[in-house]
């Protein structure tokens, strides 16, 4: 596994700048972390953190022409904010480019821009870890999010959801359909009243 990593990383440094290469070792980690703190299986955590980014250095309309080569769905949200493309174009690649066989680190590569409902453990370490890195700027809420990260992971990732929607509607940015649905299922599972 320490072959496998360390040809990914090598390739990975060519393809994504430096930023992104720095940011995407600290989701690996992190995601490592979390995977020893809720005994979740390490290599996957480390595959899916170091891949979760594979295609966020693609061109926009790159990025769209090859969905449209792969057949991999493009939603009117996603045409008009073409970066969130690079998690299920990443998704692909990883399985293509990059030969990953396992279904729950390709899953977790594909939903860990929006979330979802029914999020396995490990795709809830990958999106978190992609919020909380250490090398990530610091949002609102930053110190409280990384506490729960590691005593509650639920509620983590309720509260990365919500901050999330709170910021994009505050920038009038457009909301994947995906993150509401997350929302609205982990603010129900957790019985969370309205605010």
């Amino acid at each position: 596994m320490k072959q496998k990593i360390s040809k990914i990383r090598r390739r990975l440094k060519a393809d994504l700048d430096r930023e992104r290469y720095e940011h995407t070792l600290g989701v690996m980690y992190t995601a490592a972390a979390l995977a020893m703190r809720y005994d979740e299986d390490i290599d996957q955590a480390l595959i899916a953190g170091l891949l979760h980014d594979c295609a966020k250095c693609i061109a926009p309309d790159t990025k769209i022409k090859l969905c449209d080569k792969y057949h991999l769905s493009v939603s009117d949200i996603e045409l008009a904010n073409p970066s969130l493309l690079h998690a299920k174009l990443g998704a692909y690649l990883a399985a293509k480019k990059f030969r990953v066989r396992d279904k729950d680190v390709i899953d977790a590569i594909a939903s860990h821009t929006t979330g979802r409902p029914h999020m396995t453990l490990l795709e809830k370490i990958i999106y978190i870890s992609d919020y909380i890195e250490p090398g990530r700027e610091e949002l609102p809420n930053m110190a409280v999010v990384r506490k729960l990260a590691f005593s509650d992971i639920d509620e983590c990732l309720y509260r990365i959801l919500k901050d999330s929607l709170v910021y994009l509607e505050s920038k009038n940015m457009p909301v994947d359909p995906m993150t509401e649905k997350a929302y609205q299922y982990y603010k129900e599972k957790l019985g969370k009243k309205e605010e």
